[in-house]
């Protein structure tokens, strides 16, 4: 008869690491929410929101590469703790800006802090996934999955809810300021957090062999590229949610509360199927499961652009969320149990890029659309091409399509 393995949550480390985690994703989603309102408050155009995710992109997607090679080699506590301050001083920053404290005027100065604001959060991934491997053991994994996507869209759920109320009843700058403290308070659970890590090589290969190690580990292995590449491009075609703003303006006409609650509302649905997943963990027909999803997620933006009430955008986003959850949850799983463990920093470091770095493309990607096509028709374009994009995975990465979890344990 196989053990049952115990609770992920009797890990003194993966509570410090989820700790870590809530606390990185409320001062993220804090400054989301805020620059969001911030800069349409200042501008009124579309384009300038997506503006926004371009700023952070493009130094993430420079700098992601090398903090998953820094993760494999440097301790990763110190590494996150540096990110994290970095997460802090961005947000000091913004608050600052908000204020009229600074004397500089524009737009500029905005997006040149979600630019720091990048760079720090190249490695918040990296170092997440290295040391979850670290304080739980492999037999655990699903279940920590599970949990860790729980925190995860909690944090979601928590950040926008948090940032929309703030700006709307105390100001921009005491949002940014209350991000602020999250962010210290995510670097006090990393370097408290009881975890041994591996030993540093004292030979280290060169930085871009290294990283050229990793790229070939993902795109040799048929089922992590593909899940990894059906959720980026899902993100990127189905990015309605960085339109917010714009929607909550111009078509839904509500105030920044109504912001905070759409925002929160597709983490909240991912949260409900995470819990539930946690308790019952997907193992046969994951890869099916998946696809049918991801189909769901895309009908859900189709539905939200084409939607005049604010209550119907809100369960619509409510449950693109939760079709979300199932394929958070099922990479995050493919991603720790297909990763060795030698390499996760440098493998999460390709997730980065391929996940993280697509809500800023796609936030790009759905400002761009709103102003050549206009606010409605964009989003429903991109549902249409996210679903297209299923079809296209289903086609082509067979392995998947049949993908069994217990087959990579």
């Amino acid at each position: 008869m196989n053990e049952v393995p115990a609770s992920p949550l009797s890990s003194a480390g993966f509570r410090w690491l989820m700790l870590y985690r809530i606390c990185t994703l409320l001062s993220y989603q804090i400054v989301t929410v805020t620059v969001g309102w911030h800069v349409y408050e200042l501008t009124r155009d579309p384009w300038s929101l997506g503006l926004i995710g371009l700023a952070e992109v493009i130094p993430f997607f420079c700098v992601a590469p090398f903090s998953g090679y820094l993760v494999d080699h440097l301790p990763r506590r110190k590494l996150g703790a540096v990110a994290c301050a970095g997460l802090a001083l961005n947000a000091l920053a913004l608050a600052m800006v908000a204020a009229g404290w600074l004397p500089l005027q524009g737009l500029w100065p905005i997006y040149v802090a979600i630019a720091i604001g990048g760079v720090a959060r190249s490695f918040l991934g990296p170092v997440y996934n290295a040391l979850f491997a670290r304080v739980l053991k492999r037999a655990q994994f699903a279940r920590g999955a599970s949990m860790g996507s729980v925190v995860f869209q909690t944090g979601l759920v928590a950040g926008p809810a948090i940032g929309g109320v703030l700006v709307g009843s105390a100001g921009k700058s005491v949002a940014y300021g209350l991000a602020a403290l999250f962010a210290v308070a995510a670097a006090t659970a990393l370097l408290a957090m009881p975890v041994t890590e591996p030993a540093q090589q004292q030979q280290r290969g060169p930085v871009f062999a290294s990283i050229a190690e990793g790229l070939r580990f993902v795109f040799s292995h048929q089922i992590l590229l593909a899940a990894l590449a059906l959720d980026m491009f899902a993100v990127l075609f189905g990015g309605a949610i960085s339109l917010a703003p714009a929607f909550i303006k111009d078509v839904l006409h509500a105030g920044p509360e109504a912001l905070g609650i759409l925002r929160g509302a597709p983490a909240l649905g991912s949260v409900a199927v995470a819990v539930w997943l946690s308790r019952h963990p997907l193992q046969a027909n994951a890869g099916r499961i998946l696809l049918a999803s991801v189909t769901g997620f895309g009908a859900c933006m189709i539905g939200f652009g084409l939607s005049t009430s604010f209550w119907l955008s809100a369960f619509l986003l409510l449950v693109s969320g939760m079709f979300d959850g199932v394929s958070v949850v099922v990479r995050s799983t493919i991603l720790q149990l297909a990763t060795p463990d030698a390499m996760r920093g440098r493998v999460s470091s390709v997730n980065s890029i391929f996940i993280s770095s697509s809500n800023e493309l796609g936030a790009f990607y759905s400002g761009s659309m709103a102003r050549l096509l206009g606010l409605v028709p964009s989003v429903v374009v991109g549902g249409i091409t996210t679903i297209a994009v299923v079809a296209g995975t289903a086609w082509r990465a067979p392995r998947l399509r049949r993908l069994d979890l217990r087959d990579l344990q």
